[in-house]
């Protein structure tokens, strides 16, 4: 898998960055929302460097211009409820796109520090011969994004994938490079150290969901 870490160049992502993990801002929903969002739009153009361009001829009042256009069938899927912000950064750049839903989550049976992850619904065209773009913020153990693209499967071959990222921890970057091959791409913002016993990133943010959307009814 090739790893792109947007980190290790700064640019304007990192205010965006600083501001999710910052405990004094990160509390304004809207905010928090909007600014994974803008990390989407970051990562997607940075994506788009490696599509497949062609040649495109566009009439303009006065004349003919020649410019280079992406020709990928793009297929872009984000697991919910978490991944619905970083969807919308990704769509607003790739607006063209099909789109998969697809909700993926921890299930823990006895012991409260481990966990099995659980696909339930799951909304998806044909992947066949398609461009995959799979969206996670949270890349902690990756487990979630390897049960996600086993239960894409069904769905077809896709000619290549990306995974799309706000946060990993390098256990979570190291479980799913073991897992695909090595012409998938992971495009993520910043790769923190470690995880804690019940699996959440340090330093991270917290639980990206929870921030976006609120806190979930416990079961």
């Amino acid at each position: 898998m090739q790893i792109h870490n947007l980190s290790e160049s700064p640019s304007i992502l990192n205010t965006f960055m600083s501001e999710i993990r910052d405990v004094n801002i990160q509390n304004d929903r809207m905010r928090f929302r909007r600014n994974i969002e803008r990390i989407g739009e970051v990562l997607g153009y940075e994506l788009s460097k490696s599509l497949h361009f062609e040649a495109h001829k566009t009439e303009t009042p006065l004349g003919n211009h020649s410019t280079s256009l992406y020709k990928n069938d793009i297929v872009l899927c984000s697991i919910l409820r978490a991944g619905v912000p970083l969807h919308n950064g990704l769509l607003n750049y790739f607006d063209a796109a099909e789109n998969a839903f697809i909700s993926a989550y921890r299930h823990h049976k006895n012991n409260p520090e481990s966990f099995e992850i659980i696909v339930e619904y799951l909304a998806c065209p044909s992947l066949e011969g398609k461009t995959l773009i799979l969206a996670d913020p949270m890349l902690a153990s990756g487990q979630s994004m390897v049960a996600t693209y086993e239960a894409l499967k069904p769905f077809g071959t896709p000619k290549d994938v990306h995974l799309v990222s706000v946060i990993g921890a390098q256990k979570g970057v190291d479980f799913v490079a073991k897992h695909f091959n090595a012409n998938a791409h992971l495009w993520i913002a910043d790769i923190d150290d470690t995880l804690n016993e019940k699996g959440y990133i340090v330093p991270g943010l917290g639980d990206a969901g929870d921030l976006a959307f609120g806190n979930k009814l416990q079961h």
